[in-house]
C-alpha cells in the first residue's frame, strides 16, 4: 500500500511560475496540476493541492516518480481524475543496465540533487561510484556523496575512506553522517530546503531507507539488515517521493548495481574534468593519449600528478559512451553548467520573492 501522504500546497511540492507556465501551454483547459509520488503496477499516486489521488496509467505516457502531471476530470459528479499530460521534465536520472536489450528507465524526475549514499562498511567500489556520479551529472541534477554509518569506523578509517572518495569524485561535495548518533545530519539541510527535491541512490544496505525515516521523523519506509556476505537486502522495491516536515522532498530508490554510461558522455566528462582539461593541452588535437609525443595526460602521469588508474578508468568509461567528439562534449558541459547556474539563481530569486510576500506571523 502507498505511504499515506499529507495534504500539501503546490509550492511545498516544488511548484513555481515556470511549472505554471508549462501547464498553461497545455491545449486542454481546466487541468489540475499534481506531482507523482509513487507508481504501483499501472496505478500512480499523484499529490495535488487537494490531497493524494490515484490515477490509472496511460500507455503513451511513461511516468516517473517526481514528474509533474496535468490531470483532467474530478468534477462534482465524482468522476475519477485521469492523466492528461506529463509536463516537460527539467531533469531526470536515467538508468540503463548493462543488458543490451534493456530499456532506458527514468529513476527520478525533476530533482535538484542526487544523494549518492554509501556506507562506511559498504560495497560500493571506486569504479561503481564513478558511474553513479557520471549519471548524476548527466541527469542535470547536482551529485552529492553521503557516507553513512560513520559510527562504525575510527576517525582514521573515516579520513582514509574520505580521501579515496574525493580522489574519485573531485569537486563533488561529500558528507559523513551517522543515523545512529545523528552526527553530520545538519550538513544535509541545504539540499532539503522547502520546494527542493533530492533522490537517494546507492547499493542496497547503504542506509537509504533509514536515512529517509530519520529525516522524516517517523518510520515511513521498511529497513533491513545487511546480509552475511556484506550485500544489502532489497528492503526498498519501489520508488517513492516522501515530503519532509521541513519542506524538502526525498525520492528513495531500490539499490542499483548494473549501470550503463552509454548515453552519459557529458556526465563522464564532468567526472573527469581534470583529465579532460589536460587533454586540451595535448600537442595534437586528435591525440589518443597513449604513445604520442606532446601528450599532456601522459606527461602528467609521468610527473606523478595524475594516477594511471584514473586515466584507465576515464578511457574505459569513454569507450562505453555513444561516440561524440571531445570538443562537442566539452561545449555541452560548459552549457550545462551555465544552464544549471541560471536555473538555480532563478529559483533562489523566486523563493526570496515568496518570502517577502508572505504575510507576517500573527502575534
Amino acid at each position: 500500500m502507498p505511504t499515506a501522504s499529507p495534504v500539501l500546497s503546490l509550492s511545498d511540492l516544488g511548484w513555481d511560475d515556470d511549472w505554471a507556465a508549462a501547464l498553461a501551454d497545455q491545449p486542454a483547459a481546466g487541468l489540475t496540476p499534481g506531482r507523482v509520488s509513487r507508481i504501483d503496477r499501472g496505478i500512480s499516486t499523484v499529490l495535488t493541492a487537494a490531497g493524494a489521488v490515484r490515477v490509472a496509467a496511460v500507455a503513451e505516457l511513461r511516468l516517473a516518480v517526481g514528474d509533474w502531471v496535468a490531470l483532467a476530470g474530478g468534477s462534482a459528479d465524482s468522476a475519477p481524475m485521469v492523466l492528461a499530460a506529463i509536463l516537460p521534465r527539467r531533469c531526470a536520472f536515467r538508468r540503463v543496465s548493462d543488458d543490451p536489450a534493456a530499456r532506458e528507465q527514468v529513476v527520478a524526475a525533476n530533482i535538484d540533487s542526487v544523494l549518492l549514499v554509501d556506507a562506511i562498511d559498504g560495497q560500493l567500489s571506486a569504479r561503481h561510484l564513478e558511474r553513479y556520479v557520471a549519471l548524476a551529472w548527466q541527469s542535470g541534477a547536482t551529485p552529492v556523496i553521503v557516507i553513512t554509518k560513520s559510527d562504525l569506523a575510527s576517525p582514521a578509517e573515516v579520513d582514509q575512506f574520505l580521501a579515496g572518495v574525493t580522489e574519485v569524485a573531485s569537486g563533488v561535495a561529500v558528507h559523513i553522517i551517522s543515523a545512529a548518533t545523528g552526527e553530520g545530519l545538519e550538513q544535509l539541510a541545504p539540499y532539503l530546503a522547502p520546494g527542493l527535491t533530492v533522490a537517494l541512490l546507492g547499493l542496497s544496505g547503504a542506509g537509504k531507507s533509514t536515512l529517509v525515516n530519520l529525516l522524516a521523523g517517523s518510520t515511513i519506509l521498511a529497513t533491513g539488515a545487511v546480509r552475511g556476505d556484506g550485500k544489502g537486502r532489497h528492503t526498498t522495491t519501489y520508488r517513492e517521493l516522501v515530503p519532509l516536515a521541513g519542506g524538502g522532498m526525498v525520492i528513495d530508490t531500490p539499490g542499483m548495481r548494473a549501470l550503463s554510461v552509454s548515453s552519459a558522455a557529458v556526465g563522464v566528462a564532468q567526472v573527469f574534468t581534470d583529465v579532460e582539461d589536460l587533454a586540451t593541452h595535448c600537442r595534437f588535437p586528435d591525440c589518443s593519449h597513449t604513445t604520442e609525443q606532446g601528450c599532456a595526460i601522459a606527461a602528467a602521469v609521468e610527473a606523478g600528478e595524475l594516477s594511471v588508474v584514473r586515466v584507465d578508468s576515464w578511457r574505459q568509461l569513454l569507450s562505453e559512451t555513444t561516440a561524440e567528439s571531445p570538443q562537442v562534449t566539452r561545449l555541452r558541459v560548459v552549457e550545462r553548467k551555465r544552464q544549471k547556474a541560471t536555473a538555480k539563481a532563478g529559483r533562489s530569486r523566486a523563493r526570496a520573492t515568496q518570502k517577502k510576500l508572505a504575510p507576517p506571523p500573527q502575534l
